[in-house]
């Protein structure tokens, strides 16, 4: 990967973090060893990174790419989508709430009302029907 296309990915996900409301003051990163797949570039330098952000409470540990600034974009990647994934989970649920109560709240149609009104009638009648009268079945 080019390094031009390298710092436009970070650029955009500083910009991504920035519109979610988190700052470069609210990351803590740090540089571990990674482990696996790279050779002894992986086993000698700290190329993994561990992005923790404080005000949401996200731990991220990125390790995907032999270079430690391609893992510092990844990780800031990752965190942006799980605040976006956070926040648009949240919409969904406010969004089902609403309709939930929206659909408590709307009656039932008039037509349907005067059906089960004219079956509850007809049901009354049938009971009333079926009391015992005096001098009719003697």
């Amino acid at each position: 990967m080019n390094n031009q296309n390298h710092l436009n990915r970070l650029e955009t996900a500083n910009a991504r973090l920035a519109r979610l409301g988190i700052r470069e003051q609210d990351l803590t990163e740090q540089f571990i060893h990674a482990g696996g797949h790279g050779g002894q570039n992986v086993n000698k330098v700290a190329t993994a990174v561990r992005l923790r952000c404080a005000k949401v409470g996200e731990d991220i540990k990125c390790m995907e790419e032999r270079s430690q600034s391609m893992n510092r974009t990844g990780a800031r990647e990752i965190l942006a989508d799980r605040l976006e994934k956070k926040r648009e989970e949240a919409k969904q649920s406010k969004r089902a709430e609403a309709e939930k109560l929206r659909k408590q709240k709307a009656g039932r149609p008039k037509a349907i009302k005067r059906m089960i009104l004219k079956d509850k009638r007809m049901k009354s009648t049938k009971k009333k029907n079926r009391t015992w009268r005096q001098g009719r079945d003697e």
